[in-house]
């Protein structure tokens, strides 16, 4: 069973600590960036967590994207995206790959939600 409980300033409410993420300087290690197929496991992990993939067909429009609120975390994914060969778009907190045939040999690479 799950309970989730979502309130604003719920972590003082119950007198718990939080750790607010938002500001963390994420590193990724060496030897996941030296090795393709690590990158590529890496980023799957990150997708399946925080990623999603949409389709509207009446605009013929083709989304994966990457939603975090830490600034280190998207220049990683970016970067390692790009390094993939593929062309990421960057918002304030979204990476986000647009071109059809990108968003399919992206999520067939990662194989998105392939479990």
């Amino acid at each position: 069973m799950r309970i989730r409980i979502y309130q604003k300033q719920i972590s003082s409410r119950l007198g718990v600590p939080f750790s607010p993420r938002v500001n963390l300087k994420i590193i990724i290690p060496e030897w996941i960036i030296s090795n393709k197929k690590y990158i590529v496991r890496y980023l799957r992990g990150l997708y399946e967590a925080e990623g999603s993939h949409s389709i509207h067909e009446a605009t013929c429009t083709y989304k994966v994207q990457f939603s975090n609120k830490n600034i280190s975390m998207l220049d990683n994914v970016f970067k390692l995206v790009s390094e993939l060969g593929f062309h990421p778009h960057r918002s304030k907190c979204m990476i986000q790959l647009s071109k059809k045939k990108e968003v399919f040999d992206f999520l067939r690479l990662i194989e998105f939600r392939k479990y």
